[in-house]
């Protein structure tokens, strides 16, 4: 009897042991995705070496459920997220997660994540070899709230020489779009005497985004009198700017001056929406026609997307 109870317990362990799923090790964890954190950095600017070891860090090299069961790597909760998700405690009990179809998607959302958000604008403003910047830069942006965020990333990378993947040859290097900053920056018009900006631009700075000339009003503007000024009919300077009716204007108010574009400039291809922020604000802050932004996104006035939900500014 006690040689078939034995036996019966032999079994159950060899059963146990082929059914229950292998960890994964760190070093495999990085062998199988170290070329995809390669691939987001040429497309978005972050240090392969940042998203590697925050991969690890959030996904237990790739062991936690939010990994295993959601492809989800990096703990991205739902925030505006439309597509599936899976439930997990985390700060709370039963908080929504972003669950994806591949890993890859996961990666790639994590990349729009930072580039399109303003709390972590002025990251992308660091070299891409500057990963013990990156580290700290996001630890004072708040993406995590561990005290020692920034050294547990450090450490990963050091310890799992992660900082050569973020040396690039020439020809990759030169694929890193400029930073958020630097694609969104105003351009001052220098119109040329013959035009008939020429003499008010010598009064009021005119500038361009998105290739859309624009000024910025002052305390005592109205859209009569900056019509007025350029020589547009009042009705034509609130059809630019997505207005039906005539209201108070702000200081530093953007007031564009001609029509705006169906999409947003090169390199910046997405938004993700603060508190407070509404279809109208992102218009005007890319110089996009608000009908245009709300086709790109499938959306219809007066629909407005919550925080957390990444808008289309190109197609």
């Amino acid at each position: 009897m006690k040689r078939v109870l034995l036996a019966v317990l032999a079994l159950m362990w060899v059963s146990v042991s082929v059914s229950a799923p292998q960890r994964m090790t760190r070093e495999e964890y990085i062998l199988r995705f170290k070329d995809e954190a390669v691939r987001q950095m040429r497309l978005s600017g972050i240090p392969a070496s940042i998203t590697m070891a925050q991969a690890c860090l959030e996904s237990d090299n790739g062991n936690s459920r939010l990994a295993a069961e959601g492809n989800n790597h990096f703990g991205i909760k739902c925030h505006g997220w439309a597509g599936d998700s899976l439930r997990a405690d985390d700060d709370a009990r039963n908080e929504c997660f972003r669950k994806y179809p591949t890993p890859e998607e996961s990666f790639s959302d994590h990349s729009d994540f930072l580039r399109y958000r303003d709390r972590y604008a002025s990251l992308f403003e660091l070299e891409p070899t500057d990963y013990k910047g990156w580290a700290y830069g996001l630890k004072a942006a708040g993406y995590a709230t561990s005290p020692t965020y920034a050294e547990n990333l450090i450490r990963i990378i050091e310890a799992n020489n992660l900082h050569l993947l973020d040396i690039l040859d020439t020809a990759q290097a030169a694929e890193i779009p400029p930073a958020p900053a630097v694609a969104e920056a105003p351009v001052e018009v220098k119109p040329s005497k013959g035009s008939p900006l020429y003499r008010i631009s010598l009064e009021r700075q005119v500038y361009s985004r998105n290739g859309v000339m624009y000024v910025l009003a002052e305390s005592y503007d109205s859209f009569s009198s900056i019509a007025e000024e350029y020589r547009l009919f009042k009705l034509e300077l609130l059809y630019f700017n997505d207005l039906k009716e005539d209201r108070n204007m702000e200081a530093g108010e953007v007031v564009y001056l001609e029509r705006k574009k169906g999409m947003g400039a090169k390199h910046l291809d997405k938004h993700v929406v603060e508190e407070g922020e509404t279809m109208y604000s992102i218009a005007q802050r890319y110089a996009i026609r608000l009908k245009a932004l709300y086709t790109l996104n499938g959306m219809r006035p007066p629909e407005e997307p919550a925080p957390g939900t990444i808008v289309k500014l190109r197609k």
